[in-house]
C-alpha cells in the first residue's frame, strides 16, 4: 500500500533555554504556549501546527541522534505583508538577518524576512504573493 503525506503537524525544537525560546515566539511570533501530556511537555501552537520544545540535555525519546540547539532553518507564512513583518521584528528588538527577499516556497513566489530565534535557528517569515 503505498500512501502520500497531507501536511506537517509539528516540529521539534532542541533548545538551550526552554522558556528563553518559548518566550521568544510567544513573543515575536505571537505562538500560544500548551503544556501536553503527564511529562508536562511544552508546545507552541500556531494555525494547525505546533512546535514541540526539547530541553538540550533533557530529550524525549525518540529524538534525533545530533539533536542540538540551532540545528534547524524553519518558514513560517503570515498574511500580513513584508513590511509589517520588519517592523514587528525591530520593534521586537529582533535583528534581521536578510530580506524582505523574494524566495519560491511550496506554493509558488513569496517575499521572506529572516532573522535567528534565542538558539541560532534560522527563522523565514514569508507571505505569498499575489497573482
Amino acid at each position: 500500500m503505498r500512501f502520500t503525506v497531507d501536511r506537517i503537524d509539528h516540529v521539534v525544537l532542541t533548545c538551550g533555554d526552554l522558556d528563553v525560546t518559548a518566550s521568544w515566539y510567544q513573543r515575536v511570533l505571537g505562538m500560544e504556549r500548551e503544556e501536553f501530556g503527564p511529562e508536562r511537555r511544552t508546545a507552541l501552537k500556531f494555525g494547525g501546527q505546533k512546535l514541540n520544545l526539547h530541553q538540550r540535555g533533557r530529550e524525549f525519546k525518540p529524538n534525533a541522534p545530533a539533536a542540538a540547539p540551532g540545528t534547524i532553518d524553519i518558514c513560517f507564512v503570515t498574511s500580513v505583508g513584508p513590511e509589517d513583518v520588519v517592523t514587528h521584528l525591530r520593534e521586537c528588538g529582533v535583528g534581521i538577518v536578510e530580506g524582505p527577499v523574494r524566495k519560491t516556497g511550496a506554493l509558488g513566489p513569496m517575499m521572506s524576512v529572516y532573522c535567528r530565534d534565542p538558539d541560532g535557528n534560522l527563522v523565514e517569515v514569508a507571505s505569498y504573493l499575489e497573482g
